[in-house]
């Protein structure tokens, strides 16, 4: 994996020739996609795909997939009965082809791809099974539960020539597009430095969902879905709240910062992994049993950016992504961009000028006056720039995007060695705090070491 450039120069954008910030407020509406584009299904070209996974996540994903055009469910598979007769709920069919084995689902001719929502320990062998099996395989993020298995992940990929789109979302959303457009207008510059913001406070934002009332080993294939973790007796909470230990998730880091670190990577241009992480954090409010943080602090190298990263299940704050460079900075959230452009120029006399006599600081002061103030009637104005978008968390631009690059209308905005980078990040943040000290990437042995 080769870095690139920090940024992409683009000629032109009318955003660049702003000079000042202020309150002046300019609002614009983006649209998630072009008006048609979930209107555009033609007859005899339905993807038919298979769910693996249907729980929170695979629901949603299932819906979602559901609301498309020319979109259609055959078949639905997760170790859990339940979940079985919710796909069949969902998909208003009763008679959908349910199973606990989805190699049943990849072995079906009718299946033209399969969108996998599994734990993340579950990841790798899922993907790899679906593109041995030659069908494209949307996976929910993030893409790896180690750094190894990622490399699998993406050898497999390659080697296959088959389709993968890991599941951050927000990299199909217009929101994330127009940050991209307006960073490589050069709106605020070559980055500088980069600050990365989520937090929750409630139980269910900590993982901590209750599970299914009647779920047992009767109507759960337990054993199977410990894969190849430790074995340990029926556990219904390690079922639904599997997030909150190590030997099944990549916790708040491959949950929360992984689809804050793809959207960078997606508006930078950048394609390769932190050079080091520092990470600090515990367990601080959510003392239930869990051994993966509540709470982490980040601080990543990108080959001399400084990317700082707070997550934390004990305080609710909006997510945002703020990229900051000497003509101002961006801030992105779910619904909005805000642009603040500077012109790193003194909009008054200095404060140092105060410290010499009378004299001398009476001639300071005319001469400052008399060089930079504007003509009376031409002071300049200044703007504070926002554009207003759909959320860029719907799940529907980002499975329309496989989807067309499935009937082979263009490519997967996120395909296995971007989710592979982006996952690094995480794996990077999660040793740094379980080995209590700064790691780095060792590109040539694709290895973390401290």
């Amino acid at each position: 994996m080769d870095y690139v450039t920090r940024r992409k120069f683009m000629q032109g954008g009318a955003l660049a020739a702003a000079a000042l910030c202020s309150p002046a407020v300019h609002g614009s509406l983006l649209e998630t996609q072009p008006p048609d584009v979930f209107n555009s299904g033609a007859p005899g070209n339905e993807i038919r795909f298979g769910i693996i996974g249907v729980g929170m996540e695979g629901s949603s994903l299932l819906t979602a997939a559901l609301a498309l055009p020319g979109v259609k469910c055959v078949g639905a598979a997760d170790l859990y009965d339940g979940r079985q007769e919710l796909a069949r709920e969902i998909t208003g069919d009763p008679k959908l082809p349910v199973t606990r084995n989805y190699q049943e689902l990849l072995g079906r001719t009718d299946v033209d791809c399969v969108v996998a929502a599994v734990p993340d320990f579950w990841h790798k062998q899922v993907a790899i099974d679906a593109c041995n099996a030659g069908k494209p395989v949307y996976c929910e993020k993030p893409m790896s539960y180690t750094v190894a298995e990622g490399f699998e992940m993406v050898h497999a990929a390659e080697s296959s020539k088959i389709i993968v789109q890991i599941g951050a979302q927000r990299l199909s959303s217009a929101i994330c597009k127009k940050t991209k457009e307006m960073y490589q207008s050069d709106a605020i510059g070559d980055v500088t430095m980069v600050e990365l913001s989520l937090g929750r406070n409630s139980p269910d934002g900590a993982w901590e969902y209750p599970p299914p009332a009647d779920l047992s080993p009767s109507n759960l294939a337990w054993d199977t879905w410990l894969k190849d973790t430790p074995k340990i007796p029926f556990d219904p909470y390690k079922f639904a709240r599997w997030r909150c230990w190590k030997d099944y998730s990549t916790g708040v880091a491959g949950d929360m910062m992984v689809h804050l670190v793809s959207a960078m990577l997606f508006t930078f241009g950048w394609n390769s992994p932190p050079d080091s992480a520092m990470c600090l954090g515990g367990i601080s409010r959510w003392k239930d049993g869990r051994d993966m943080p509540d709470l982490q602090t980040i601080l990543l190298d990108y080959h001399g950016i400084p990317v700082y990263v707070s997550m934390n299940f004990g305080t609710d704050i909006p997510e945002r992504n703020r990229y900051m460079g000497p003509k101002g900075f961006i801030d992105q959230t779910n619904y909005t961009i805000e642009y603040y452009p500077q012109a790193g120029v003194d909009t008054g006399p200095s404060d140092y000028g105060k410290a010499v006599p009378q004299k001398l600081r009476e001639e300071y002061l005319q001469a400052w006056h008399m060089k930079n103030d504007p003509a009376v009637g031409k002071e300049p104005l200044s703007e504070h720039v926002v554009f207003f978008g759909d959320d860029q968390n719907d799940l529907r631009p980002h499975l329309w995007n496989f989807f067309e690059a499935v009937k082979g209308h263009g490519a997967v905005v996120e395909d296995a060695a971007f989710g592979n980078i982006a996952a690094i990040a995480c794996h990077m943040a999660n040793e740094s705090y379980f080995r209590k000290q700064r790691v780095f990437w060792d590109a040539q042995s694709r290895s973390i070491r401290s």
